[in-house]
């Protein structure tokens, strides 16, 4: 475990560019002059039994944007929000119940930005202790756990296409089971899968 810690730590560390949904589409125009508003997600990484496990989320089917997607815990930065890893760690404790003082910060992965208008920075922390998860019923569907191994592995990812606006949009996936994760999710962890190697 410490070696794994020590590699997480210095793949965090490496410099490099941010990502954004529209990486493997490279025709697409982004808009001039957009303003994106700042969001954190966490990439709660458990280590408490075994193989390190990756908590994700599958968001409420009721909910008006990416409605059950695969989603990390996490959202917008609030007024409140000191920053971006405040707004992750608030949003973690909102949608599954995770105490906000549990996750131990080890740093970030570049920013993402979204299709719909999100700058997006991941904040990978471990998880030395367990908690009770307390998925919220507005937003969250289930909270299910994906072996960190399993998401570090480039050959788990495929590049799959849907129509999108008139145009053809290519993205990463990463499946596990019956879990199809996808798009700034997928694209996240790719990112960071490709710094471990």
């Amino acid at each position: 475990m410490p070696d794994l810690i020590k590699s997480l730590r210095a793949a965090l560390d490496q410099p490099g560019d941010g990502s954004s949904d529209f990486d493997l589409n490279p025709d697409f125009e982004l808009p001039a002059g957009r303003k994106l508003r700042p969001a954190g997600v966490l990439v709660p990484i458990s280590i408490t039994s075994g193989a390190p496990q990756v908590i994700l989320t599958k968001r409420s089917s009721a909910l008006k944007h990416h409605p059950g997607q695969i989603a990390f815990p996490g959202g917008k930065q609030d007024e409140g929000d000191v920053d971006v890893t405040a707004a992750a760690l608030r949003e973690a404790w909102e949608e599954i119940g995770l105490p906000r003082n549990l996750p131990q910060v080890i740093g970030h992965l570049p920013e993402h930005e979204t299709v719909t208008g999100f700058q997006v920075t991941p904040v990978v922390a471990l998880l030395d202790q367990d908690f009770q998860l307390r998925p919220e019923p507005g937003e969250v569907d289930e909270v299910f756990l994906v072996p960190l191994a399993h998401l570090l592995n480039l050959d788990n990812y495929i590049i799959e296409s849907r129509r999108w606006r008139g145009t053809r949009r290519y993205y990463f996936t990463v499946p596990f089971g019956p879990y199809y994760i996808w798009g700034a999710t997928a694209r996240m962890l790719h990112g960071l899968a490709t710094r471990m190697i």
